[in-house]
């Protein structure tokens, strides 16, 4: 079977998958959540502050600043510079607005998959603290072979969104803008993560907590020179979002024929491939941070959607939106054409910054995915395939950088979203228990 076959059946099943089903259940749980939870996203702020103080004499691996760092790594990646990109490509500019929603509504979601990180969390003989949602289906709802499903498709799904989709992105980017060849490329990325991943959690998160800040908020200015020089056209930016993401227009450049549903699919998976709200890789480090209560543990990840979407998902696709008003004439039907020509806006520094957002966001998502994938893996068979997995993982980083960029994406969104079933329906399940977790911590505090 050729490549191309290949492609086309993934894109199929991808497409199948992400369906008016799936978008209900991601969606259906957020506003489930958000409504039972009286909506947490009011917390955010309390939540950050949370995120930068120390919970003492806590247990725990890492410190919840490292954990939501490395959760940001993990997540903060790709999906916000081409995954935004790509399904305003492919799905017009109303795509942006369904994936600010579910990025908001999905605070929530993440608040509740850290409360039951934390909660259903088990120490190893060796003392580090193991939990994420394969422990809330086994210890909360005694659903084993459930746990066991999600784990081996956490497995097998950090091959593709945290791994060959990053590794892509990053050659393909080299190779456009520095004309350094892809192998070069992935066997210098393989070699770099192999160096951090061998060491572990507290490693992974200690290059984390110094970089995801820095890389953050770089990219971030970087936008808002763009925004301000496309100024006269970021209000009717807004407004074309807005209208597309319920009457689909041609916005220039081959937008027709988008419908409703297509701006919806590929705003909201862009939207879970970002911020990864409802997945249920997040709260596998969520279980290692040091917190006494499960409820503080929820209020800082929920920070982490935050973040991705609302903030740095949100300022991308005004900067996209934008630059495709202020040139019309262009074809942005590729959304890697799209990204590059709103950063080349920027004299001398647009295209060196948007590399750096690029390759940075990725190579720490490609280390935060290392850790979600060897929990999964060590649920599954405790320590002894650990090492394989490792050698495997980076093997795919090196493959991931010179195959074809719409068969690594097709393969990540259907990934995504069966990784995302298992979770979805324990956090429903246990919802009882997440609200009554948040009223217990909440009437004290």
């Amino acid at each position: 079977m050729s490549i191309d076959n290949l492609n086309a059946i993934i894109a199929s099943a991808a497409s199948q998958l992400w369906g008016w089903p799936m978008i209900l259940l991601l969606l259906g749980t957020h506003l489930y959540l958000t409504v039972r939870l009286r909506f947490p996203q009011r917390h955010i702020f309390k939540a950050i502050r949370l995120s930068v103080s120390r919970d003492a004499d806590a247990e725990g691996d890492v410190s919840q600043f490292g954990a939501l760092a490395t959760s940001l790594a993990a997540t903060i990646g790709t999906g916000n510079i081409v995954g935004v990109a790509t399904a305003v490509a492919m799905g017009g500019p109303g795509a942006v607005l369904w994936c600010w929603l579910t990025g908001f509504f999905g605070i929530a979601t993440k608040y509740s998959e850290g409360l039951l990180a934390v909660k259903y969390r088990v120490r190893t003989s060796d003392g580090t603290m193991l939990g994420g949602p394969m422990y809330a289906l086994e210890r909360g709802l005694g659903w084993k072979n459930m746990a066991v499903l999600f784990c081996v498709l956490t497995a097998v799904a950090s091959f593709g969104i945290g791994n060959t989709v990053q590794s892509n992105a990053i050659s393909l980017l080299c190779y456009e803008t520095y004309s350094i060849p892809e192998v070069w490329t992935g066997a210098i990325i393989a070699a770099l993560a192999a160096l951090v991943i061998l060491f572990g959690v507290r490693a992974i998160a200690r290059f984390c907590s110094a970089f995801v800040p820095l890389m953050a908020l770089l990219y971030v200015v970087g936008c808002v020179v763009i925004l301000c020089i496309n100024g006269p056209y970021v209000w009717e930016a807004v407004c074309l979002i807005c209208r597309s993401a319920v009457t689909p227009e041609a916005a220039g450049g081959g937008f027709a024929g988008t419908t409703i549903m297509m701006t919806a699919r590929f705003g909201i998976a862009r939207g879970l491939f970002s911020n990864e709200s409802g997945m249920g890789s997040a709260p596998i480090v969520a279980a290692a941070a040091k917190t006494k209560d499960p409820v503080r543990q929820a209020l800082v990840s929920s920070t982490a959607t935050f973040w991705d979407t609302v903030v740095i998902c949100a300022i991308t696709g005004l900067v996209l939106v934008s630059t495709i008003l202020a040139y019309p004439e262009v074809d942005y039907t590729e959304g890697g054409a799209l990204t590059k020509m709103a950063f080349d806006k920027i004299p001398v520094i647009g295209a060196p910054l948007l590399t750096f957002g690029i390759v940075t966001f990725a190579f720490t998502t490609i280390l935060g995915w290392s850790y979600y994938g060897e929990r999964a893996v060590e649920y599954l068979s405790g320590k002894r395939y650990l090492l394989l997995y490792r050698l495997l993982y980076v093997a795919a980083i090196f493959m991931g950088a010179v195959v074809n960029l719409s068969f690594v994406w097709n393969l990540a969104d259907l990934l995504n979203g069966l990784m995302a079933i298992p979770n979805l329906v324990s956090l429903l399940a246990l919802a009882g228990v997440i609200v009554a977790e948040t009223r217990r911590y909440h009437a004290k505090n």
